[in-house]
């Protein structure tokens, strides 16, 4: 690795790092540059084998233990942070993951830290939506990194379009007719993110350092209405288009069809505030995404292009 910077990337198996790791691996401007190395829990899973093999420094970790979080990420240059909510939907459990992150990055002396977060919820929505503990608890952490004064640049992806495709848009009844269906205004702006595109963030959040330390960096392609993901879906799909609608599910219904699918009431109440955001205080609080794009080089997937590929649709094309 002699000659080249190393980003340390946690969660090297999932989505987000995922992505990162196959731009930096194959990007013009990065791959001569950077070093790379991935962080999982268990490095004998096919998964972690497979990203060794195609040149990743694959280390083992756990994040809930601080010294092998210091240990992964010695040498680095740049880290990126993420843990995940879903795993224990545990805010508690979050912060604390989080501030280990944050903690080994600053004993490690790591230069460019950037942590996937999210805004706080409770407070852009003046308490109105005190329940959404994966973004409060992700805002949390970046505060105590903004108070560790580790150099850090925070990127907070939008609304994941894999959650759409065969999830929230899918045949229902009575008609069997294909419905995006969620419990706010068809109006609602909709900041759409894919994963794989999370290294062309990334990389552009290394070149411009010096600019985007201490800043937000938000990770979405577009604002799309929920009515327009169901126009885009008519236009691609024009036989099952016929009878595509947007359906606005009442609270009750909502919240009955959760509890069915056996979530606990907490995170019914977090689900069902996590989508009255994008209506009544928007995901990013209404910030326009125009000042991330100016500094991303790379096309980002539309929803268009990643209906058009997405399996749950692939029968209709």
């Amino acid at each position: 690795m002699s000659g080249k910077k190393v980003i340390t990337v946690f969660g090297a198996t999932g989505a987000q790092g995922g992505g990162i790791i196959s731009t930096f691996l194959s990007d013009p401007k990065l791959k001569n540059q950077w070093a790379v190395r991935g962080v999982t829990r268990d490095v004998s899973k096919d998964s972690s084998k497979k990203l060794a093999e195609q040149g990743v420094e694959v280390v083992a970790a756990d994040i809930n233990d601080k010294t092998s979080l210091v240990k992964a990420l010695a040498g680095s240059y740049a880290a990126y942070g993420v843990t995940n909510y879903w795993e224990k939907a545990d805010m508690k459990l979050e912060i604390q993951q989080g501030k280990n992150l944050a903690d080994a990055a600053k004993e490690a002396g790591v230069q460019h830290y950037i942590w996937s977060s999210l805004y706080n919820v409770n407070k852009l929505s003046k308490g109105k939506l005190p329940h959404v503990y994966h973004f409060d608890s992700k805002a949390e952490v970046e505060d105590y990194v903004r108070e560790l004064g580790i150099p850090a640049t925070f990127f907070l992806p939008g609304f994941y379009m894999s959650n759409i495709p065969g999830g929230m848009f899918k045949p229902s009844p009575p008609d069997d007719a294909w419905t995006f269906g969620l419990p706010v205004a068809a109006s609602s702006p909709i900041p759409m993110y894919d994963p794989r595109d999370t290294g062309k963030y990334i990389k552009a959040i290394v070149l411009n350092r010096e600019a985007l330390l201490g800043k937000h960096f938000l990770g979405a392609t577009a604002y799309v209405t929920a009515q327009e993901i169901v126009d885009t879906f008519k236009t691609l799909f024009p036989e099952a288009g016929k009878t595509a609608r947007f359906f606005q599910v009442p609270e009750e219904m909502f919240r009955g069809f959760m509890k069915s699918q056996g979530s606990p009431d907490y995170i019914v109440d977090e689900f069902y505030e996590n989508m009255r955001l994008l209506e009544e205080f928007g995901y990013y609080g209404g910030e326009p995404l125009d000042e991330s794009h100016k500094y991303v080089e790379d096309p980002l997937t539309t929803w268009e292009e990643y209906a058009a590929g997405a399996e749950p649709f692939a029968k209709l094309g």
